[in-house]
């Protein structure tokens, strides 16, 4: 776990934004973010972060489209939209405070 804290209000600020973006937009801000801010270490490391559980995230939705079909799928649906409700308001929460943030059950698959 990388130990990167916020120095600046503006850090804090973007992270934050970045997580409440994340609710509504996914993988967007995230990847926006990731793609313009490479001079900011936290806010590199939260859009990290933020990508990372988005992607987890995309997949549990594919996942549970397929289960639709038995049934089980809705209950995947309503699961996965609460955890991400909770995952990017904690994320919220704590970016701006300055603190990292990771969420725990995602893929790493930015390091």
């Amino acid at each position: 776990m990388s130990e990167v804290a916020a120095s600046d209000q503006e850090s804090r600020n973007l992270g934050m934004l970045l997580w409440i973006g994340t609710i509504f937009f996914g993988f967007i801000p995230g990847l926006i973010l990731y793609l313009i801010k490479k001079d900011d270490q936290y806010v590199q490391e939260q859009a990290k972060e933020a990508l990372n559980w988005s992607i987890t995230s995309m997949i549990g939705y594919a996942i549970s489209t397929v289960l639709v079909f038995i049934v089980v799928g809705f209950l995947g649906y309503m699961i996965l939209g609460i955890a991400h409700l909770i995952f990017c308001i904690l994320g919220a929460i704590k970016a701006s405070n300055g603190e990292d943030y990771r969420v725990k059950y995602t893929l790493r698959l930015l390091k």
